[in-house]
């Protein structure tokens, strides 16, 4: 028995998420504080309030203040319009693929309302197949609604944000640090509150049906993880195709052909380019870690269900997944505190190591969390499900899998920053090479990419191999969550960044002074790396996911073994290695004809429209929107439904085992590719904005603005953007995606599955 009663668990889980949702409305009601001008219908723009300790030489405060709440508005209607516009299409999404589960799961046993004996629990009889295609409907639509909010309530809190971060940037680097961190932490916050207490109240929910049937209650509880990450994906590919083709398209014309500064209001396309950072690096990364922990919850719980826990009834012991996150809210809440209010930041070197202490911070504090919940929520000895046998496994054995896959999260998170902060030598050769040009300078990116895999996927394999040894798949899918426990600062970290590429956005739109452009610019360079070191984490706990929901899904299907001798295996092996590289074909093609119009639309204003190069009037930025908008809305479905269809086509016409192959083939594959884009394209960033900044002696050499040096790295950048916004972050996805899906389907393709091979 576990020492602490089902009572007090069902206490703790909610108490947990609404003490995570009460910080995060503290935290944005600090954020508030700071004043923007409100615009009153009759009176025009009144002063509310515009705090400033130090006056700009010469530059009138209120018209600065008037016109960052004017570049402000612009971003938040356009960030929402799009929002809104792509959510229309997910909603139709929603209702047909919920369709196509529920018609899929029903006909396994003929729409059958009979209870039947359970696939698990010998001599018990559980619901009817055609409750399960019913409850998996019902937790798809929960967790796709989910995701969408979560993404929705980052993208809004981000656009309040970005103009406050830009006027306390008057004040100094460490004020506009707090706004912006405060600002990623209620995304943070809220998404990890929301994401548990939606799952907390959806089991209880589910359990009035199912009663003692928990193998089946938890079987269509992944449903809730399908939704999360299926939303995630066209989030991720829309949000991607529209922030990169603004941000080449602006960067090419503005940058390297008219020689004008970055977000220069003089570029038609720089409002379209802020308000993709929202809806790409915001909204869909909000989604897409959502569904990470969604899906390694969904995948624990699952493994757990048909273990001792499930069988014998142990409510404590099953939620071990949830309170692990509980412990990861508090533990979260605790480690923002050092950022907000225990270390202030006085100088611009300061930032980028108050963010890393976030991290190190946070795994040290929840690896003493991990302890505690392990002790009390586990009994000391019980079994575990092991494809066909019982594992014996002590408590202290899953410590040390959540552990591991929390500290390797860490190794991951810091190979990242190692490898794309322009602090260390690889960025700082990147740079360098772009002495010869732009083809030495994608040369050594690519090198930069391949070898910052290495020590990223050692990581993972020993974490999975650790983990499998202590307590089988259960070990992995808690691994993952070990990893993701502490997603409220990770995600505070990672939506800091965006918010302070806005911020200087804004500041130079505005024409504020050179200084507070330098401020915003060094909050910004941090941002970059914090984003690639977000990515890592989104990456290496979905492998641990994906791998752990595989095994959920060998089990369901009745496999005993995944023989990769078999043709019917290897076939699988082969084709799934293949669909990372599928994939992102789509995805950079889709971004790059949509940079092409971007591109053409943004020369033709300069040259048709007088007077724009020297500020006299203004570009059409609507009609940038437009293309980015019309762009990724429709070149995010083929990517979509390539990942979506893949496993519903394998498993229903060449059935499960070459199905086992394809996932085999993705997660391997697709890691790798994964982990090497988003470096490399965080690298070439890091590499301009390193000469851009002109800090030490051999930046300065490389610079200024405008320089051949800075033109190449410029080129770099823009190859770099779809790789590390577009196709790397979406691959963690695809891999993910696949694997829950077909655990999903399991039992429609042990059913019914390999249709063609019954006629070969």
């Amino acid at each position: 028995m576990s020492a602490l009663s089902e009572g007090l668990t069902q206490i703790v889980i909610p108490l947990a998420s609404l003490v995570g949702i009460g910080f995060a409305l503290l935290q944005w009601f600090l954020v508030s504080r700071v004043k923007l001008l409100s615009q009153d219908s009759s009176n025009g723009y009144k002063q509310k309030l515009i705090e400033s300790d130090e006056e700009e030489e010469g530059i009138n405060n209120l018209e600065i203040s008037i016109k960052c709440t004017e570049i402000q508005h612009a971003i938040s209607v356009g960030a929402t319009s799009f929002l809104f516009t792509e959510y229309k299409y997910l909603g139709i999404f929603m209702c047909v693929f919920g369709a196509i589960i529920f018609l899929f799961l029903g006909s396994v046993k003929g729409f059958s309302t009979k209870s039947e004996p359970c696939t698990y629990s010998q001599g018990n009889t559980c619901k009817p197949a055609l409750a399960n295609a019913f409850f998996s409907t019902i937790a798809f639509l929960l967790g796709a609604l989910t995701s969408v909010l979560s993404g929705y309530l980052g993208m809004k809190i981000a656009t309040y944000a970005n103009a406050r971060t830009t006027l306390e940037a008057r004040k100094g680097v460490g004020k506009a640090f707090i706004t912006a961190f405060r600002s990623g932490a209620v995304m943070g916050f809220l998404l990890a509150a929301n994401g548990l207490l939606v799952l907390y109240v959806s089991i209880n929910l589910f359990k009035l049906y199912y009663g003692d049937d928990w193998e089946g209650l938890y079987e269509s509880i992944t449903g809730y993880g399908l939704g999360g990450s299926s939303m995630a994906l066209f989030g991720r590919v829309g949000g991607g195709i529209y922030t990169k083709a603004a941000d080449v398209g602006a960067d090419l014309v503005g940058k390297v052909e008219r020689n004008i500064p970055e977000d220069d209001p003089r570029n038609p396309a720089v409002i379209a380019d802020n308000v993709g950072d929202n809806v790409g690096d915001i909204a869909g990364m909000g989604s897409d870690l959502f569904g990470s922990y969604a899906e390694s919850s969904c995948a624990a719980l699952f493994v757990a269900s048909i273990s001792s826990f499930g069988i014998s009834h142990e409510f404590t012991a099953m939620s071990y997944p949830l309170l692990i996150s509980s412990m990861g809210i508090v533990v979260c809440l605790i480690t923002t505190l050092f950022a907000t209010d225990l270390f202030e930041i006085k100088k611009v070197s300061d930032i980028e190591p108050s963010l890393k202490r976030q991290l190190l911070i946070s795994t040290v504090l929840m690896t003493a969390g991990i302890a505690v919940v392990s002790f009390f929520a586990l009994p000391s000895e019980f079994t575990l499900f092991n494809f066909g046998t019982e594992k014996e496994v002590k408590n202290w054995h899953l410590f040390f899998c959540v552990a591991i896959g929390l500290w390797a999260g860490l190794i991951i998170g810091y190979t990242t920053e190692y490898y794309t902060s322009n602090a260390y030598s690889p960025v700082q050769d990147v740079a360098d090479a772009c002495r010869t040009g732009a083809a030495t300078n994608v040369i050594f990116g690519l090198a930069l990419g391949y070898k910052s895999v290495i020590i990223p996927i050692f990581a993972i394999a020993i974490a999975i191999y650790v983990s499998f040894s202590l307590a089988a798949m259960y070990g992995i899918a808690v691994a993952a969550l070990g990893m993701l426990s502490t997603i409220a600062t990770g995600l505070a970290i990672d939506a800091y960044g965006p918010i302070s590429d806005n911020a200087g956005g804004i500041a130079e739109m505005a024409g504020m002074s050179h200084k507070i452009r330098e401020r915003t610019d060094a909050l910004d360079a941090a941002g970059n790396t914090t984003a690639a070191i977000g990515k890592g984490f989104a990456i290496g706990s979905a492998a641990l996911v994906s791998l752990a929901l595989f095994g959920a899904y060998v089990s369901r299907a009745g496999i005993k073994t995944v023989d990769v001798l078999t043709p019917k295996a290897f076939i699988g092996l082969i084709v799934g290695a293949m669909l990372p590289y599928w994939f992102s074909a789509m995805t950079m093609k889709s971004v790059g004809s949509a940079a092409l119009k971007m591109v053409e639309e943004v020369r033709r204003q300069f040259n048709t429209i007088p007077g724009l190069m020297e500020g006299r009037v203004k570009p059409d930025y609507a009609n940038c929107v437009k293309i980015s908008t019309d762009a990724s809305l429709r070149e995010m479905i083929p990517p979509g439904a390539l990942v979506m269809l893949t496993p519903l086509i394998v498993g229903t016409l060449f059935g499960v085992e070459t199905l086992a192959g394809v996932l085999a083939g993705a997660l391997v594959s697709g890691v790798q590719v994964a982990v090497s884009a988003s470096n490399t394209g965080g690298a070439w960033d890091n590499a301009k904005k390193y000469i851009e900044a002109g800090v030490s002696e051999h930046a300065k050499s490389l610079g200024p603005k405008g320089s051949e040096c800075h033109k190449a790295a410029v080129i770099g950048d823009t190859i770099g953007d779809p790789l590390k916004d577009t196709s790397g972050p979406s691959l963690n996805i695809l891999i993910k995606l696949m694997a829950v899906e077909s655990l999903v389907f399991a039992p429609f393709f042990a059913a019914h599955g390999g249709f063609l091979f019954k006629f070969i």
